[in-house]
């Protein structure tokens, strides 16, 4: 307990309860005359004394009681009032040792439970020269997740793409030095590995499980800078097709806050199993802000292809047609007076392909596999994503006039086409290879105008 006569403070922590006292000057800085006062005080000393009972017991168990007392002491006078403060222990958080539940967990018990399985990805590169002869280093950062105990992990192929150097961080101010064993730009997914053992390793969940309006949350790193920070929503939808960047997908879309640096982080659903990959947010859309819209890649999607990145080092499953492929447009339909306006024109067939054994051929036009209407390019990207290396599938295809349909077995994509990971520094020197026909490298371009520059 503290008292000071001078400055008319105390606090008083026993019984949870602090006081305070201030000084006000009975006397303001200006003069004004007070009205006589009326002497039938009875009934307002039973009204206040009301007043504050109603007051203080309307206010005990809310967290802060207010109580006004008033003295006279030579000329000044003395405020006392009390906040009062709940004496509740912190309920402590039941972590579960297996890394999910039968049970829904709380968002705080997620967190306390799978925090130690999320790691921060901080990438290197270096791209090409800029205008003074030097190498242009690149960074970015991302999150990712622990597979296995033995150090594999799982993130986006957009957060380590063109990477030289990864180091991966834990909770705990671990880094590592991370090797990419592989990844798959169509389906925004890459492997990592660093060395050591015991790691603490997620539980992967069944997407398919995963209904609209239920809990989701994730744990990553926003901006690169607040690591380790959770986010929680409810998931909108569970199948949802998306394009990013001109790459269609099949997301679940959420209210998480997702941000930059997010991206490759855990989806956990409410028993801390994760169901999807964090891949990407929209803040905008046309000329239209927006909140709220959040995407990851189910995990059912994507298991089996980092199983395989696992092994092998790339998706030895992914399916492959063996054509050179084209968007109809309806100018072209026009041109080469086709009776239909869109599908995927089949500009060439590679021999020996899954495409010339079902029959293709070069102008014709595919506008179904199995019952997927194709429109357009990312439309067969996308109904390619459902099937792997040595399914069946039937093709409708659109022919001088005629629709047919021919089965296919898909191939898969020879290992010379896989989509490389690491990428090597151009040897582009400066003055060469630029697209604006100056004597400059595009990076001195880029530097000052922005990607949006052009000559």
């Amino acid at each position: 307990m503290y008292y000071d006569e001078e400055n008319l403070y105390r606090s008083q922590s026993e019984g949870q309860v602090r006081q305070y006292y201030a000084n006000l000057e009975s006397t303001p800085p200006y003069t004004r005359s007070a009205p006589k006062r009326v002497k039938k005080r009875g009934g307002a000393k039973i009204a206040a004394l009301a007043l504050c009972c109603a007051l203080v017991g309307g206010a005990v168990g809310g967290g802060a009681a207010w109580t006004v007392a008033n003295r006279a002491a030579g000329g000044t006078v003395v405020r006392e009032t009390s906040i009062q403060v709940s004496d509740r222990a912190a309920a402590p958080v039941a972590v579960i040792s297996n890394g999910a539940s039968k049970t829904p967990l709380s968002f705080a018990q997620i967190y306390a439970s799978q925090v130690d399985s999320c790691v921060s990805i901080n990438t290197t590169g270096e791209s090409s020269y800029n205008v003074f002869g030097q190498r242009v280093i690149t960074a970015s950062s991302g999150s990712g997740f622990v597979l296995t105990s033995d150090g594999y992990i799982a993130t986006n192929y957009h957060v380590i793409e063109g990477g030289t150097e990864v180091k991966v961080t834990f909770q705990n101010g671990d880094t590592y030095d991370a090797s990419i064993i592989g990844g798959d730009k169509d389906y925004d997914i890459a492997v990592l590995k660093i060395e050591g053992e015991n790691f603490k390793a997620v539980t992967l969940g069944d997407s398919n499980l995963l209904n609209v309006g239920e809990p989701v949350s994730t744990i990553g790193n926003p901006l690169g800078e607040l690591t380790f920070s959770m986010s929680e929503g409810v998931a909108s939808s569970v199948n949802r097709a998306i394009n990013v960047e001109g790459t269609p997908f099949n997301m679940i879309q959420v209210t998480c806050a997702i941000n930059p640096g997010n991206s490759g982080g855990p989806l956990f659903n409410q028993f801390g199993e994760v169901v999807g990959i964090v891949s990407a947010k929209y803040s905008r859309y046309a000329s239209t802000s927006v909140e709220g819209l959040g995407f990851a890649i189910p995990m059912n999607d994507v298991l089996s292809m980092i199983e395989d990145i696992i092994t092998n080092g790339y998706v030895t499953n992914k399916p492959y047609l063996g054509i050179t492929p084209g968007t109809l447009t309806r100018q072209m339909a026009a041109n080469y007076q086709y009776d239909i306006s869109s599908g995927v024109i089949v500009y060439s067939v590679e021999p020996g392909s899954a495409a010339e054994k079902a029959g293709l051929r070069q102008n014709d036009i595919i506008t179904k596999v199995d019952n997927n209407t194709i429109t357009s390019y990312e439309d067969l990207v996308a109904a390619k994503k459902k099937y792997s290396a040595g399914d069946k599938a039937v093709l409708t295809v659109y022919r001088a006039g005629e629709t047919l349909t021919m089965d296919v077995i898909w191939d898969s994509v020879p290992a010379e086409q896989q989509t490389p990971v690491q990428q090597q520094p151009q040897q582009s020197q400066p003055g060469n290879g630029n697209t604006y026909g100056y004597p400059f490298s595009d990076d001195f371009f880029r530097y000052f105008f922005g990607n949006g520059f052009a000559g």
